[in-house]
């Protein structure tokens, strides 16, 4: 390697994108060391009909600081207002209707009425008797969060074994986990949170996963007058498949770009009053969008 494409590459990583980084080395270390399903008995799909094959990692964790940066990738555009969108689907409205998102990527798995059947939405909003009162799972953190945030019980879970005969797909981002510290000097608690995912499918919905709860973990930090710490991702099976290596392959040979400014609106202090367009990624500069991706169901 000459001395001048050596710089190149150093400036380069002076200047990228974290979360680009972050998904550089996922990826290729998932390429390069990962296993196989090829041959074995898998459940997935093509819209062929042949079945769906991954390469894949085991325990995947990844860390990001979001007083620092925010998670979005510039290697291709994700589409902000969209996964926010979903994400209050799930959070604030606790739906399990399809006809209540702006977006499309979950119609195939609906019924003629719109329902995902017992799953995400549906899951949130189960109210629960706790000595306080009964409560759904995003005012039980809310209350925790605001009136014992030293508690190490904050938790969401909606993988729940009695109802999964009853969702037509199984949760994939199942549970959140939230933490609070206190910095020194600080007048502000740090609130952070881990996110277990139980499968992911890298190219389709890493950045879009990410993004959401990095979204949610701002807007909690925001109404609880906290401010926002570290996000830990934990996948445990994080895969591509077959049919997305070379697309995978072709995204993580782009040169990532700055990554952007996060702006949530600050006027916002009830989070059920948040709405898609409380939030915007200022600068954001990307690389065109990998098109065509085909889904394995």
């Amino acid at each position: 390697m000459s001395r001048k494409s050596g710089k190149g590459i150093d400036k380069r990583r002076r200047y990228m994108s974290y979360a680009d980084k972050v998904f550089i080395d996922m990826c290729r270390d998932i390429i390069d060391n990962g296993t196989s399903t090829e041959g074995e008995k898998v459940r997935p799909v093509w819209e062929d009909g042949t079945s769906a094959y991954t390469i894949k990692r085991f325990g995947v964790v990844n860390r990001y600081d979001l007083s620092k940066e925010f998670p979005a990738l510039t290697l291709r555009r994700t589409a902000i207002k969209s996964c926010v969108d979903e994400l209050l689907w799930i959070w604030q409205k606790k739906s399990n209707n399809v006809n209540e998102l702006k977006s499309h990527i979950w119609d195939s798995w609906a019924d003629e009425t719109g329902s995902i059947g017992k799953a995400y939405g549906y899951q949130m909003g189960v109210k629960h008797q706790y000595k306080e009162g009964r409560m759904d799972q995003t005012d039980r953190v809310i209350f925790d969060l605001k009136n014992n945030p030293y508690s190490r019980r904050i938790m969401t879970n909606i993988y729940v074994h009695n109802d999964l005969h009853e969702m037509h797909l199984y949760p994939c981002a199942y549970s959140m986990t939230f933490n609070v510290t206190k910095e020194k000097d600080s007048e502000k608690l740090t609130l952070n949170a881990i996110l277990n995912q139980r499968s992911q499918d890298v190219l389709a919905a890493n950045n879009w996963n990410v993004c959401q709860y990095a979204v949610l973990l701002h807007m909690l930090a925001q109404v609880c007058d906290m401010k926002v710490g570290e996000f830990v991702h934990v996948i445990a099976d994080a895969h591509i498949y077959d049919r997305h290596v070379p697309m995978i392959e072709e995204l993580i040979s782009r040169e990532p770009l700055p990554a952007p400014k996060f702006w949530l609106n600050p006027e916002v202090k009830d989070f059920y009053d948040f709405t898609p367009d409380d939030v915007k990624l200022e600068g954001y500069e990307t690389h065109p969008q990998i098109k065509n991706i085909p889904i394995a169901v």
